[in-house]
This record gives structure tokens, sequence and C-alpha cells, in this order.
């Protein structure tokens, strides 16, 4: 971990990345709660350089293994994102608004309704009916 926050800018960093996520992974299988804090404390570590970004996309790879602020992020995120892209191909107008409340809406739960009801939903009114994300 020490490693990859020193390194976030040289050109190995990825490699320093790559092998501590497959470190964590198997790490996690035994030791969940030490995996998390290891994520958690690589991806404090990375700041905004663009080994960051690199993290991120290594922990969506299996994101099921992990539940960083990162991992949760970017499942929500996609499902934010499949939501706007089947209301999109609906043809169903989706205004500032209502864009703003599902790309900041960060509850899975919520999400995942929104997008069950966006096959079959008219407005973004009957999308959001009886929900509070």
């Amino acid at each position: 971990m020490l490693s990859s926050a020193l390194h976030s800018r040289a050109p190995e960093s990825d490699a320093i990345l790559k092998a501590l996520a497959a470190a964590l992974k198997g790490l996690q299988a035994d030791d969940e709660d030490t995996a998390s804090i290891s994520i958690e404390l690589t991806e404090q570590g990375l700041g905004k350089t663009p080994a960051a970004d690199l993290w991120r996309h290594l922990m969506a790879v299996d994101l099921s293994i992990f539940q960083s602020q990162t991992a949760q992020a970017l499942r929500a995120e996609g499902l934010s994102e499949a939501l706007l892209v089947v209301l999109s191909g609906r043809g169903i107008e989706v205004s500032e608004e209502a864009r703003d409340r599902v790309t900041t809406c960060d509850d899975h739960d919520t999400l995942t309704t929104w997008l069950t009801r966006a096959a079959t939903a008219t407005t973004t009114a009957e999308l959001f009916a009886g929900t509070e994300g």
C-alpha cells in the first residue's frame, strides 16, 4: 500500500496497483475487514493522481468482493448510467432535475427499483413514484 502511494506518479504504478489488487482479493477471502481497510487506505493514499483512476478501474473489475467507497460509488454510477440509457432509449424526456436525482442517488436498492421501473414507465414521475432517492 505504501509503495502504491509513494509511486503513484511513476510509470510502474500500474504494476504496483495490479499486484496490490490481486493480493487484496486473496486477503479478502480470509480477512474481509483488513482487506476493506487496505482498499480504503490505498484509495486515500492515491489522492487525485492518474493512479487513482487506475485503482478505481481495478476495483470495478470484481466489485462484489470490495466494499470500499469507490466500489460502492462505482456500483451506483453504473446503475445511474444504465438507467439514463434505458430512459433515453425509450424516448422518455429526462429533465435536468430528474437527471440530477438519478446521478446523485447512491442507494443501490433505489437505483435498482428505478432501473426496473424504467422498462415500463412512460415518465420520470412514474419512475420516481413512492421513492425518496
